[in-house]
């Protein structure tokens, strides 16, 4: 929960993002200020933008238009479909900084658990070999599967996997954490250990935009909720305002289909 000393200094500040993919223009012009320690949930429905709008707050994505302030610093980029430049440099020390979790684990196949996490911690921060395995030591052991860092991600669960993919992001020490619907490709049953540790996360105070339909994840935990629709920001607030008593007709509707269709109340 941010306080009031940095409510004042978004750490992560979009204006005006668009993305056009051909003549298809997923995101219209959206616009959010981040601040340091908040949680913000994104919902919507299927290709409304919101896994676009993560994409493109690493760059993942080139937006087609709008500024990206990270840190009190605009973010170059060149315009989509453009080869990256001198920007390139700035562009691998933004993702440095931002931590992200897709639908699927993205684990490397090839290589152990304890391999995985200290990879990007080694040839990018360039920290010696030793600290590395003795910091995603800790943070395994913190989710309960340091027993595990000797094993290949095919022999993990699907839950334990994606576990293991937030511990990597989070061992480059992120300033900003993305997850982009990080439990949508899980059994129902491991959903809630991935919750789990996003929760704990929260309460330690990482910032963190979730893109996500689990309603109530994003009551209980988010700070703030943003409704996307068709590419634009159709409601924000207080997660629990938008959520319980949303304003928009259209946001109502989502969440009624949601809800009945997770047989949530």
């Amino acid at each position: 929960m941010p306080d009031a000393a940095t409510a004042e200094s978004p750490i992560l500040q979009l204006r005006g993002l668009r993305k056009k993919f051909g003549d298809l223009e997923v995101l219209k012009g959206v616009t959010i200020d981040v601040r340091q320690g908040e949680v913000i949930a994104i919902v919507g429905v299927s290709g409304s933008g919101k896994s676009t709008l993560l994409r493109c707050v690493n760059l993942l994505e080139l937006p087609t238009d709008g500024d990206i302030v990270f840190d009190g610093k605009r973010v170059p980029y060149e315009s989509a479909g453009h080869v990256f430049s001198s920007a390139s440099r700035d562009i691998s020390r933004l993702r440095a900084e931002i931590g992200m979790v897709f639908q699927q684990f993205n684990l490397w196949p090839h290589k152990s658990v304890i391999e995985n996490v200290i990879e990007a911690p080694i040839t990018v921060r360039k920290i010696p070999r030793a600290k590395a395995i003795a910091d995603a030591e800790r943070l395994l052991d913190s989710i309960g599967l340091l027993e595990k860092r000797d094993e290949y991600p095919a022999r993990l669960s699907g839950g334990q996997q994606q576990r293991v993919a937030i511990v990597r992001a989070l061992a480059m020490k992120p300033k900003l954490m993305l997850f982009d619907e990080a439990t949508s490709a899980l059994d129902p049953e491991l959903v809630g250990e991935v919750l789990a540790l996003m929760a704990k996360l929260a309460e330690e105070g990482m910032t963190m935009m979730v893109v996500t339909h689990e309603i109530h994840f994003a009551r209980q935990v988010s700070d703030r909720t943003i409704f996307i629709d068709a590419g634009l920001i159709e409601e924000e607030g207080p997660s629990r305002e938008v959520l319980n008593n949303p304003r928009s007709e259209r946001t109502r509707q989502f969440l009624d289909r949601v809800l009945h269709d997770r047989g949530v109340e």
